[in-house]
């Protein structure tokens, strides 16, 4: 099985800002081309899950169910391109109570991964897509490939603690390297069969 996790602020809608959240469905709005990019990975095979810390609801900003709302947009704009995603795992906890689904923790890889029957050394060789550190960490630990992408809220620039695999502008940018990379190993595998 072929897995892409992604996050979801600053890598399929715009990042809404340091200490911010996006906290109205009208606030939702997708970057140029991450659209096109979920359903160019739907269309080539892979499971796409979104992972992602919304802390706004532990905080009180808001309510679970607008949170709901906010993801019914997300889905079906993703839908309307083309594209599916799998599963959406949401940590919604406060960031003090030390919460293992919370990135980098990855609580909600392992809890997307059960859903499709998975374990995370099953899953080797998945992707996580991601613009902030905390992204990047999650999906070493997870043992993904990560692709760290500057349309989100970090350049990139800081010391990194865990490297990400690559930089690329963008989720449309990842997804052309995934696919890239996905068609050279298809190839690499009929070639020694």
């Amino acid at each position: 099985m072929k897995i892409v996790f992604l996050d979801r602020d600053g890598v399929i809608n715009q990042y809404p800002g340091d200490g911010k959240y996006v906290t109205k469905v009208k606030d939702l709005h997708f970057l140029p081309g991450s659209l096109e990019a979920i359903a160019q990975l739907t269309k080539s095979g892979f499971t796409v899950f979104v992972i992602s810390n919304q802390a706004c609801v532990g905080r009180g900003i808001i309510s679970f169910n607008k949170l709901e709302r906010i993801n019914a947009k997300l889905l079906k704009g993703v839908a309307q391109a083309g594209g599916k995603i799998k599963g959406v795992f949401y940590c919604t906890h406060h960031p003090d109570e030390g919460c293992e689904c919370r990135k980098p923790g990855i609580g909600n890889v392992k809890k997307a991964l059960k859903q499709v029957g998975k374990t995370l050394a099953q899953a080797k060789g998945s992707y996580f897509v991601g613009d902030s550190q905390k992204d990047i960490e999650a999906g070493k630990s997870a043992g993904c490939t990560t692709i760290f992408v500057l349309s989100g809220g970090e350049s990139g620039k800081q010391p990194w603690k865990v490297k990400p695999n690559l930089i690329v502008n963008d989720l449309k940018a990842a997804v052309e390297v995934i696919i890239h990379e996905d068609s050279r190993h298809s190839r690499h595998r009929r070639s020694r069969t």
